[in-house]
């Protein structure tokens, strides 16, 4: 079924993204699109959505639902999806010339999934955090790993999903645990993996 066309130009699509640059939900897609030659890096990406657009989930200003793709943003280097809600980290050339990653955000912020310290719907992306190496969500919930290994979480947590004690929904990040090289976020739980290779779940 494709009520919302968030499967459009699958076909075109395949030949143009890798297969890490891509997020879905169960009515939103988004992807990357590299392109090459565009920077001294060698390749930009640009963030692409689609389909249903109810909450602004797809970023573009709009509550529209769009059957072909839109640009949201540029130098984009990874994207992950909620049920009405997405996530990105946008990177950055720091003042001493490494590259670093700008967590964003937008679409429905009910349970706080956001992070940005409300329960507004945000249909152009709100950054949210800096320094940030991965980025997971889950149904109304996201995590995201900095780089200094720390994990946060913010958003609904009324079966634990978050890690943090409590079953006190979230609206701004609250530091989980440290060490973290991996996180993944379920529909009422998550998962991550610490550097000593164990794994640890809530919710």
């Amino acid at each position: 079924m494709n009520k919302f066309t968030q499967l459009s130009y699958l076909v075109t699509l395949l030949f143009i993204v890798e297969s890490n640059m891509l997020a879905q939900s169960g009515l939103h897609s988004l992807f990357l699109k590299a392109n090459y030659q565009t920077t001294t890096s060698g390749y930009d990406t640009t963030l692409w959505a689609m389909g249903q657009n109810h909450y602004g989930q797809l970023g573009d200003g709009t509550t529209s639902n769009r059957t072909t793709p839109v640009q949201v943003d540029s130098n984009v280097s990874s994207v992950t999806a909620g049920y009405y809600h997405s996530l990105y980290l946008k990177t950055y050339q720091s003042p001493s010339g490494s590259y670093q990653a700008n967590l964003w955000a937008m679409g429905r912020n009910n349970s706080g999934q956001l992070g940005d310290g409300t329960t507004t719907d945000r249909n152009t992306s709100v950054q949210i955090a800096t320094n940030v190496s991965s980025v997971t969500a889950g149904y109304e919930h996201s995590l995201y790993v900095k780089t200094d290994g720390t994990l946060w979480a913010m958003g609904r947590n009324s079966n634990g999903q978050l890690g943090d004690g409590t079953t006190s929904n979230r609206t701004t990040s609250v530091q989980i645990d440290s060490n973290v090289s991996a996180v993944s976020g379920g529909v009422f739980h998550s998962l991550y993996v610490k550097t000593d290779g164990t794994l640890w779940a809530m919710g």
